[in-house]
């Protein structure tokens, strides 16, 4: 006797929630939080907005997955660059990632944690806030990792991983700026370049 499985249980989503979150993440990105408007973000993501609430919760939510869908995606050169085993090159690996992040062709320009709340109205304080927390979570990476090259004499005694650290991330934060203003990958990175030829900055 053969026996049929169960349909499951409730009615399916009818939709691809990563690709929806991609979409997300997009007008997030281009628009900022509060210039994103929930009849953008859920004809972006081809979704009603009761699907939206059911799935992702209310927008802010929605931001905070789609920040970490930034996160794991396309600013995935940040983990990545402090794992290279000097700090010369972790300095390279995150300028030059933070450009070809910022002009990639196949995603909005500039950076989503630079200008996706960098003005922001009552409504968007929220968001402001945690994007800030965003980018001093990459400041306090590149200084640990810094810290242990002082540690284990890649860079001089006198050198400090702080300022180093804010120091790079100063350079990608106007590498997303001149991205989205229209600079080029190619413009940019003779500015990472340049950077990198006064590295370290001491």
């Amino acid at each position: 006797m053969t026996t049929r499985s169960k349909a499951p249980i409730g009615r399916p989503r009818g939709f691809d929630a990563d690709k929806a979150l991609d979409a997300a993440m997009r007008v997030f990105w281009e628009q900022g939080y509060e210039g994103a408007s929930l009849t953008d973000l859920t004809n972006a993501m081809g979704i009603s907005r009761t699907s939206m609430y059911a799935a992702f919760g209310s927008k802010d939510d929605l931001f905070h997955k789609a920040l970490q869908r930034y996160t794991d995606g396309p600013a995935a050169y940040v983990p990545r660059a402090v794992e290279e085993p000097t700090a010369a090159q972790v300095a390279s690996a995150f300028l030059h990632g933070s450009v070809r992040a910022t002009t990639d062709p196949e995603c909005p320009a500039g950076c989503f944690g630079v200008q996706g709340s960098l003005a922001a109205g009552e409504a968007g304080l929220g968001a402001r806030d945690t994007l800030t927390a965003w980018r001093n979570h990459g400041v306090s990476l590149l200084r640990e990792r810094l810290q242990r090259a002082v540690d284990e004499g890649d860079l001089p005694e006198q050198a400090d991983p702080e300022v180093l650290a804010r120091y790079l991330m100063a350079v990608a934060n106007g590498i997303a700026v001149q991205a989205a203003g229209g600079a080029t990958g190619d413009e940019l990175h003779l500015v990472a370049d340049m950077a990198l030829r006064q590295w370290p900055p001491i």
